[in-house]
């Protein structure tokens, strides 16, 4: 289990540094935006053109089948689930692979923001199987806890606060349940990769401070390869878990307003 990251003081310069090349680089769309003007620009890039050669884009930068390794050897096990949710569906980064790991009664729910992503998709995954939803993360169609495994990947960057998706994916989990997620880490990498998507970026120990506070501690940091974690590439992948004190929580109060009627 690769260690979880504890807070280290900041180097003032070289934090300076890093904020200097983050404004040089990094989309500011991320800050100067409000969130719905935030999202219609990411929903009119994936509709568009990018969104057409992401599918081509993930396999020449290796995410997707670096992804699928991930799952093919257990690393973040998803042959146990049997109600998956794939957030940000679009491209079948993660949906792919879930269609070839997972349970073949599993139950897969894939969706996205974008219509036309979810278009590809379909087409992609020749499969009857999936259910596609259009969805946006920070207000999921979908009952508490109605999965016991969510998939997001590179999703969490176009939400200027990510507590917000994290308090609904919180809300859809069952207790016990699994989250799998992928984000853009602010490196140098992942500020190009802003640049590219119109996305935001995310301090490794900031993000881990808010799964924290929506009731998702990380259980375990994956990294693609280890030279991607030599080299600190790859982004943020994180697997958390949702306490089944939450639902022992929810029986005590459920016995403790019986009792007092």
């Amino acid at each position: 289990m690769a260690p979880l990251s504890s807070p280290q003081k900041n180097n003032p310069k070289r934090q300076r540094l890093k904020q200097s090349i983050r404004s040089l680089i990094e989309f500011r769309g991320a800050s100067e935006l409000d969130q719905n003007q935030f999202q219609s620009t990411a929903r009119k890039l994936y509709d568009g053109p990018a969104g057409a050669v992401l599918y081509l884009a993930s396999k020449l930068s290796l995410h997707d089948p670096l992804v699928g390794r991930i799952l093919k050897t257990r690393r973040f096990d998803v042959t146990e689930f049997r109600n998956i949710l794939d957030i940000g569906a679009g491209a079948g980064q993660i949906l792919g692979h879930l269609l070839r790991e997972t349970h073949p009664e599993a139950r897969l729910v894939a969706c996205d923001l974008s219509h036309q992503m979810l278009k590809r998709a379909r087409t992609r995954m020749g499969s009857p199987r999936p259910d596609y939803l259009s969805a946006d993360l920070t207000c999921l169609p979908f009952q508490d806890e109605s999965f016991d495994c969510v998939t997001c990947g590179w999703v969490l960057e176009y939400l200027k606060d990510p507590r917000h998706g994290l308090s609904e994916i919180y809300r859809v989990l069952q207790p016990g349940g699994s989250l799998f997620l992928m984000a853009t880490e602010d490196r140098f990498s992942g500020m190009l990769n802003s640049a590219t998507w119109k996305c935001r970026t995310y301090n490794r120990i900031e993000l881990q401070q808010a799964f924290e506070e929506t009731g998702l501690p990380w259980k375990e940091q994956h990294w693609f390869t280890p030279i991607h974690q030599f080299l600190k590439l790859g982004g943020i992948i994180v697997e958390a878990t949702k306490p089944l004190e939450a639902a022992e929580e929810l029986t005590a109060d459920a016995v403790s307003t019986t009792t007092q009627s």
